[in-house]
Formats: structure tokens, C-alpha cells, sequence
């Protein structure tokens, strides 16, 4: 199996390929201690969908694929496999609470466009892939 592993150990704020904020690193550590799933970690991936063309992914995972970067950014293993790294490098995961309830979010820098409903994006100002996400927030 071979998979990239970085760890934050300096406290310090070292560019990562991506990372996990402090409340939503809380909210993860209390999930994943739920999960029964030893040494599981979030993996983090993106499939095409959604309003704008790609949609976010989150699954609790115990497994390491050949590929996966595997970040561990305070105390939370993050997984990312290969294909949907280079859309994701240098986001962060979050936790928003609002009046709708609450939830994970990426905030992605490789974002150009994003749906209303913030769990669909495009990273340019192309047509979505396969000419899906044509609709609305409400057309799924």
C-alpha cells in the first residue's frame, strides 16, 4: 500500500494539502470515538454531481488505499485519494452550526463557483462534467 502521510506536530501553520479547523476537528474526534472503527480517520473525496459540477464527500473510513494522502491535522486523520486531491489541495473542513442545524463543510480555494446550497462547486468557469448539474439546489 502506498500512501502519503503528513503529520502537524510543530504548532505551527505549515501549508497542508488540507487540514481540519479547530471546531471541526472537535466535532470529528467526537464521531469518529462513536464509529467503533478503530484507528478510522474522515476521508474526504469528490465526485462528479451536484448543482455546479462537483459535490463534496465526507465517510467515516478505517481503511488506507493505495494512493490516499493521509494528513493527521489536529488529532484527526484526514484521507484524501488520489483523484479528487488535486481539487481539494489546500481546503479546509469545517463544522457550521446555523439555524438549519449543522454540519461539515469545505472551504476549497480551488473554488470558482459554488451552489446556494454550498455542497457543490466548479473550479472554473466550464460546463460540469458529463452536463450534469445543470439545475438548481432543489433539481436533485
Amino acid at each position: 500500500m502506498t500512501a502519503t502521510t503528513t503529520q502537524d506536530t510543530s504548532g505551527g501553520v505549515p501549508a497542508r494539502e488540507i487540514s481540519i479547523s479547530e471546531f471541526g476537528a472537535q466535532k470529528a474526534q467526537t464521531i469518529l470515538a462513536n464509529s467503533g472503527k478503530e484507528n478510522a480517520g474522515v476521508r474526504v473525496f469528490i465526485k462528479s454531481g451536484g448543482c455546479s459540477g462537483y459535490q463534496y464527500g465526507m465517510a467515516i473510513d478505517d481503511r488506507e488505499l493505495e494512493g490516499d494522502l493521509i494528513v493527521v491535522d489536529r488529532g484527526v486523520k484526514l484521507l484524501v485519494d488520489r483523484m479528487s486531491l488535486p481539487l481539494l489541495r489546500g481546503s479546509e473542513v469545517d463544522f457550521v452550526e446555523n439555524m438549519m442545524g449543522g454540519g461539515f463543510t469545505v472551504h476549497n480555494p480551488n473554488a470558482t463557483s459554488a451552489c446556494g446550497c454550498g455542497s457543490s462547486f466548479r473550479t472554473d468557469g466550464s460546463q460540469s462534467p458529463d452536463g450534469e448539474g445543470s439545475g438548481g439546489c432543489s433539481s436533485h
